[in-house]
C-alpha cells in the first residue's frame, strides 16, 4: 500500500492508477478504525480495481466544545488495518495541507443539513461538506463509500454532489454501506471506546428500544407517543438526555408525523455518560 502525505504526491499516484484504467473507489474516514469502516473498504474492494482510503481528522466539522483534540489518532495501526484488507493507497493529510493559509472558503448544503445533527452541532454539516468535495476533486475516485449510520451525512454528501454536478463521483457512485453492529446490537462507533462499563451495557437499549418502536409504527400506531415511549426507555435505562428521535422522510429527511408511502428512517441521537451516540434504521412504510 502507498502513502501520501502531500497533494503533489497524491495526484502523481492516483494519475499512475489510473494508466490501465483502473476504477478507483475512495473511502473517506477519520482514522480510529474499526470493523465498520473496513467492511467499507471490502465493499469498494468488491467494485472497483483499486481502492483510496483517506484519514483526516477534518476541524472544520467540530464545534467549540467538541472532542477535537481527544479524537483518538492512531495512523500507524490504521494503516496496517487498511493494508490488510487490500487497499491500494493512502491519503493522510495534515490539517496544513487540506487547509492553506488563506482557506477561505466554505460549502453549506440547506434542508438536509438543518435539523437532526445539525441542530445540535451548529457548522458541523459545512465542515463535512467542504471536507468531502476537496477529497472528492483531489482523489477524483469514480464510486465513493459511506456507512448508513451517519445517514444525515450521506444525505447532505449526495446532494451537495447533486447541485455541484459532480462527476467524480456521480451522485448516483455514492453508496451507502448498511451499518455494521456489535454483537449486542449497538452501532460501531469510533466513539464508543469512551464509553465507560457500564454505559456500555446500558447503550444497548438504544438500538433495542428503536427496534421496538419501528415495529410499533409499522402496526400503525401514532408516531409521536412511539417516540415519547422510546426517549422515556433511554432515560430510564440512564441516558443522560435524547437530542432527538424523528420518524423522518429518508431522501429529504423532513419529519414525518405518520407513514406516507415513501422511505421512512428513524433517527436518533443520545448522550450516556460523556458520550454522544447516534444510530437510524429503516421503516417499512
Amino acid at each position: 500500500m502507498q502513502t501520501a502525505t502531500t497533494l503533489d504526491v497524491l495526484r502523481t499516484s492516483i494519475a499512475k492508477l489510473r494508466e490501465n484504467g483502473a476504477r478507483i473507489g475512495l473511502v473517506p474516514t477519520m482514522g480510529a478504525l474499526h470493523e465498520g469502516h473496513l467492511t467499507l473498504i471490502r465493499r469498494a474492494r468488491e467494485e472497483c480495481d483499486s481502492v483510496v482510503a483517506s484519514i483526516f481528522v477534518n476541524p472544520t466539522q467540530f464545534g467549540p466544545n467538541e472532542d477535537l483534540d481527544a479524537y483518538p489518532r492512531q495512523l500507524a495501526e490504521d494503516a496496517a488495518m487498511l493494508e490488510a484488507e487490500g487497499c491500494a493507497f493512502l491519503w493522510a493529510p495534515e490539517p496544513q495541507e487540506m487547509y492553506p493559509d488563506g482557506f477561505v472558503t466554505s460549502i453549506s448544503v440547506s434542508g438536509v443539513s438543518e435539523g437532526l445533527c445539525g441542530a445540535a452541532r451548529p457548522g458541523h454539516f459545512d465542515g463535512v461538506a467542504t471536507v468531502v468535495n476537496k477529497l472528492f476533486n483531489q482523489v477524483a475516485p469514480d464510486m465513493a463509500f459511506f456507512g448508513e449510520k451517519d445517514f444525515q451525512q450521506l444525505a447532505v454528501i449526495r446532494a451537495m454532489a447533486r447541485d455541484l454536478d459532480l462527476t467524480r463521483p456521480h451522485v448516483h457512485s455514492i453508496v451507502g454501506v448498511p451499518t455494521v453492529r456489535e454483537s449486542d446490537g449497538l452501532a460501531m462507533s469510533s466513539r464508543n471506546r469512551y464509553l465507560s462499563e457500564g454505559d456500555r451495557a446500558a447503550a444497548t437499549t438504544l438500538p433495542q428500544s428503536m427496534k421496538t418502536a419501528i415495529a410499533r409504527i409499522e402496526d400503525g400506531e401514532p408516531v409521536a407517543p412511539v417516540l415519547a415511549a422510546l426517549e422515556g426507555e433511554l432515560l430510564q435505562a440512564g441516558f443522560a438526555s435524547v437530542d432527538y428521535a424523528v420518524l423522518a422522510d429518508s431522501a429529504s429527511l423532513a419529519p414525518l408525523e405518520r407513514l406516507s408511502g415513501s422511505p421512512a428512517r428513524l433517527l436518533v441521537a443520545a448522550r450516556i455518560g460523556t458520550t454522544r451516540l447516534i444510530d437510524n434504521m429503516a421503516v417499512c412504510a
